[in-house]
């Protein structure tokens, strides 16, 4: 199926980078849903007949799908869309991608497990080791998560929850745990997009957040780690992983 798009329907203000993203999130998802299958070639003039961009844009967006391993080039041979097995499963978007299609429920089971994995690890790591500032900091949150939990504001509590777990995992000492901090954005937000969070977060999740920030202010690591398997076992049980 083919889907174009003229310069002039982009955008307000029909910047070609807004175009560039538009036509990036539509093939990015036409190869995650399969539309697109593994060992499929795509030639620029393909995607500019079907997109209606120029060649410029075309290629701009081949590499960038080509940075997240979905497709890559070869001399005389083209674009070719890659198996699943090659992507970049740690790529924010192609994450985003991914929790959106039909494979969701595996998507959502395996990022859990990351998380499971990483996240209280990375509590006790920002106990032993986060500034005054952040420690402060993730006290203010977790307080902010309460007010806006108890008041059903999902929104502003999904960008509070971010900040939340992005701060432990920038502020735990490890670096590779701290490269992880688009891909818990990126399954926070698709939770809350579609309808997975409930209307008021529950009450024991809501304090087992106070309970992390507060070890961490202390320097409790062992209390930080419980707390935060408190956080991900609500999640888990929520998607239904077992």
């Amino acid at each position: 199926m083919s889907t174009t798009i003229d310069e002039e329907d982009a955008a307000p203000d029909s910047s070609a980078q807004a175009l560039h993203q538009r036509v990036l999130e539509m093939i990015g998802q036409q190869i995650i849903s399969g539309e697109l299958g593994p060992g499929e070639r795509l030639t620029l003039e393909r995607i500019q007949q079907d997109h209606g961009i120029s060649r410029t844009l075309a290629r701009d967006t081949m590499r960038v799908l080509e940075s997240m391993n979905l497709v890559y080039s070869r001399r005389r041979v083209g674009i070719v869309v890659q198996a699943c097995e090659e992507w970049n499963v740690y790529d924010p978007k192609v994450i985003r991608w991914r929790l959106a299609s039909a494979a969701h429920a595996e998507q959502y089971a395996n990022l859990t497990e990351l998380r499971i994995a990483v996240e209280p690890i990375a509590a006790a790591g920002a106990a032993r080791r986060a500034g005054v500032a952040e420690r402060r900091r993730l006290v203010t949150l977790a307080q902010s998560l309460r007010r806006l939990g108890e008041a059903g504001d999902l929104e502003a509590f999904l960008a509070i929850d971010i900040e939340f777990h992005q701060l432990l995992l920038r502020s735990c000492g490890n670096e590779m745990f701290r490269a992880l901090d688009g891909v818990v954005a990126e399954v926070l937000t698709s939770r809350t997009r579609q309808g997975l969070m409930p209307f008021s977060p529950r009450p024991e999740a809501l304090q087992a957040h106070e309970d992390v920030a507060v070890a961490v202010a202390c320097g409790d690591a062992r209390t930080a780690e419980e707390a935060m398997h408190r956080i991900l076992e609500e999640v888990r049980t929520a998607i239904g992983l077992r």
